[in-house]
């Protein structure tokens, strides 16, 4: 079973907009064993529409596309899947009612161009929308095109989240007789060629129906195995072993097996501990303390961050002495130790993490680069306040992400649990 992805929108081709669908969609259709042949992006051109259509229909068992939907002139693909498999456009009463809850919960009248929301192709099973106006459809295309199958829904991503989750997932996951296991290993504090001479051996001897993929981004690097076989026992051993097995080659850079992010993890750990924190940031311009209070729960270990970026909040908000940061400069390891103490003393944490940097596009020089990066840790109840110069490479985002990264990192490797 083959499945493609098409993704309608003016929107999507002129760069307005990201096609964050097209993604979500693979990874959850990869999730139960329906591998992508090809995702394209179109036009809101009727004809289009059509021809992209009509093409992906030759090819896949499952076509699934999102977008044009919607009650406004230029939400066409309704009309385009009628005229391509000379099908009929029906008034649906589930549709209606589900339209008319929504309004009626929103305390709004139903607008003449909504109506045709209520409307789908016919012959087809309608996907409920919990999350908007527009119905979902699934639509058997015929022995014209194979008895392939085509799924429309919502470009809006809840709405279409939404479909996928309950209802597109599930009928696709009864379909598969293949047996598939996914594991995911995140890791921090290591390169891609770096990481791939350190597994190679092992990627180099996967059992047949296995891979290894590797997925850079700025905060790291992603491991993926992926196993596929007709045996579940086989299947998920087999995945169990190579993800075992790169944990005994690259296990001290793995911060997870699984989707959890570097804030995340960092949070499980204080927690558990028991332990506090609190950041002083310059460089990095409150973005180390926006990460860890993205994960619900923070206010169990977070207390309390300081945006320092002028050398007088270093001096008024942390107790920097003025003399330090003349003599060695307010991006040195020795005012980002002062920044940790004082930042530790000021707050009450249990550990306090410091960044002073110069992120760009300006202000670096030859001893002191764009990119170059001094961090600071200090822990209660230690008289020795950790600290370290790193170089990064990247525009201005890039790098404030890399220090905030960096800064982490160095929580998480004292902090980190033993290798066995």
């Amino acid at each position: 079973m083959q499945a493609e992805i098409v993704s309608i929108g003016n929107e999507l081709l002129n760069g307005r907009k990201v096609n964050t669908n097209a993604s979500f969609m693979a990874a959850l259709l990869a999730g139960i064993g329906i591998p992508i042949g090809r995702v394209t992006t179109c036009s809101d051109s009727m004809n289009e529409i059509g021809s992209v259509l009509e093409d992906a229909l030759c090819r896949a068992d499952y076509v699934l596309v999102t977008g044009g939907l919607g009650p406004t002139s230029d939400d066409r693909t309704k009309k385009a899947v009628a005229k391509l498999l000379h099908k009929g456009i029906t008034f649906d009463a589930g549709a209606y009612d589900n339209l008319m809850s929504r309004m009626e919960r929103l305390g709004r009248e139903l607008s003449h161009s909504m109506h045709d929301q209520a409307t789908v192709i016919e012959g087809s099973t309608v996907i409920p929308n919990t999350k908007g106006t527009a119905a979902g459809m699934i639509i058997g295309c015929g022995p014209r095109f194979g008895n392939h199958t085509l799924v429309l829904m919502p470009g809006v991503p809840a709405e279409m989240k939404a479909m996928m989750e309950l209802t597109v997932a599930p009928y696709l996951s009864k379909l598969v007789s293949t047996a598939i296991a996914h594991t995911q290993l995140r890791t921090v504090g290591i390169g891609e060629s770096t990481l791939a001479d350190l597994i190679g051996e092992i990627e180099g001897s996967l059992p047949e129906g296995s891979e290894l993929a590797y997925l850079p981004h700025t905060a790291g690097v992603d491991l993926m195995v992926s196993t596929r076989g007709s045996s579940r026992e086989t299947v998920d051993r087999e995945n169990r072993e190579i993800a075992d097995a790169i944990l005994q080659r690259a296990g001290r850079f793995v911060y997870t097996i699984g989707a959890k992010s570097f804030e995340e993890t960092i949070g499980e750990l204080l927690l558990s501990a028991g332990k506090t924190i609190a950041v002083a940031e310059s460089c990095t311009g409150g973005l180390i303390a926006s990460r860890l209070t993205d994960v619900p729960g923070s206010s169990g270990y977070f207390l309390q961050g300081f945006v320092v970026y002028s050398n007088r909040a270093k001096e008024n908000s942390l107790g920097v002495p003025k003399e330090l940061i003349e003599r060695h400069g307010s991006v040195s390891e020795e005012v980002a130790r002062a920044m940790a103490l004082g930042c530790l003393e000021k707050s009450g944490a249990d550990y306090a993490v410091s960044t002073t940097g110069i992120a760009g596009p300006s202000g670096g020089s030859s001893e002191k680069p764009v990119g170059m990066i001094c961090l600071g840790l200090a822990r209660r109840g230690s008289r020795e306040v950790q600290s370290k110069t790193l170089y990064m490479h990247g525009d201005r985002a890039v790098n404030k992400f890399r220090f905030s990264q960096a800064a982490l990192r160095e929580l998480w490797e004292i902090m980190k649990p033993p290798q066995e």
